[in-house]
């Protein structure tokens, strides 16, 4: 039986410290992945030569800056997979992270997405006044994000690319996207993601962008009302 095609996509924007970590923790899953996608967003810094320093199944994309949505579904466009994962360029994944999150999907055919779960960690690099200010939650978490996800191609057919109109939350209106049309979820108990806290996470340099999420909102109502009236 030959292996699961895997497609995974690396968004990334300045983050050359962390992205080579990132890749070897991507090219150290079994089963391997048929591609690693880096989808470079306009970085100023050497992430895209630290991507293109990888060998195969690496590849490097360029592209203007215009966010991690556009990036993502850039990402997706590129690839090939039957099965598509995400990692950002600043978090790690487990040894034996996408076995664990292929099992249920290959287990039965009805599952769409897999969810693991989550640990989070402050940033070694940071110093001790940036330390302070962050905050890694502790334990085990339910790692309903992009790092934890492994899905099929044909959810992504099904429920469309990510939003590129707003800077946050567009895992958020995807998953309910998703949801609303009865994309079908599992978690599994293994941790999956090591989450990685730091200085300029994606979601604190966007943290006021409470407007996108009021959004979201939005049309997650607005599709609920127009399913109700239908």
């Amino acid at each position: 039986m030959s292996e699961p095609r895997v497609s995974v996509l690396i968004p990334v924007y300045n983050g050359a410290r962390y992205l080579g970590e990132a890749l070897a923790s991507a090219l150290s899953q079994r089963p391997g992945a048929l591609e690693v996608i880096v989808v470079d967003d306009g970085s100023s810094d050497s992430s895209a030569e630290v991507a293109r320093s990888f060998d195969h199944p690496v590849r490097c994309i360029s592209l203007r800056n215009g966010g991690i949505a556009r990036a993502r579904n850039a990402g997706l466009a590129e690839s090939s997979g039957d099965f598509v994962a995400f990692l950002d360029a600043d978090d790690v994944w487990t040894p034996g992270a996408l076995s664990a999150l292929l099992a249920p999907l290959l287990a039965d055919s009805s599952v769409d997405l897999v969810f693991g779960h989550v640990r989070e960690f402050v940033s070694e690099d940071c110093d001790q006044q940036q330390a302070r200010k962050l905050t890694a939650r502790p334990g085990l978490l339910r790692g309903f994000l992009t790092g934890s996800l492994l899905a099929r191609r044909t959810a992504f057919e099904s429920v469309g690319g990510f939003r590129e109109d707003i800077r946050s939350g567009e895992f958020l209106d995807w998953i309910a996207r998703s949801r609303h049309l009865g994309r079908r979820e599992a978690l599994v108990d293994d941790q999956v993601l090591w989450r990685r806290i730091h200085g300029d996470n994606h979601g604190l340099r966007h943290a006021d962008a409470r407007s996108d999420y009021a959004l979201v909102l939005k049309s997650a109502l607005d599709r609920r009302r127009a399913a109700g009236s239908s």
